[in-house]
């Protein structure tokens, strides 16, 4: 059974599953960012994956990329796998806008995050979830 590791957990809402990944929305409002999470355990880097799953996930990237673009219209995606906090292999994909608060640097590190009220998220899970199951 696929475990997530507990910071991811925390720190995110659930999306939906795609094929290999579970898809999660940053709980932080500056930035629409979401977090693909390959539903396999003990996998900590891209190559630790099988080839077929590899080419699986940059598909699923391929797609949440695509879905930022058309939902939110950023002046440019982050697209990223660091894990130097969680080391549990996961994908972030941030919308960034010119008038962002932490543009043009990482979004890591620079401010505290800002959750989301209840409205919000649910407004947000349900556009994403919409547009993810096209």
């Amino acid at each position: 059974m696929f475990e997530l590791d507990s910071r991811l957990h925390n720190d995110t809402f659930f999306v939906c599953d795609l094929t290999l990944c579970r898809v999660l929305l940053m709980n932080d409002k500056q930035f629409p960012w979401l977090i693909l999470v390959p539903m396999r355990n003990n996998i900590a880097e891209i190559i630790d994956l099988p080839e077929q799953e590899q080419q699986t996930l940059l598909a699923e990237s391929a797609k949440v990329s695509t879905v930022l673009q058309q939902v939110f219209s950023p002046y440019k995606l982050n697209v990223g796998a660091l894990g130097n906090v969680v080391r549990q292999l996961h994908v972030h994909h941030v919308a960034r806008f010119e008038n962002d608060v932490a543009w043009p640097k990482p979004v890591w590190g620079s401010q505290a995050p800002v959750a989301y009220d209840d409205a919000e998220a649910s407004a947000i899970l349900s556009t994403l979830k919409q547009a993810l199951s096209e």
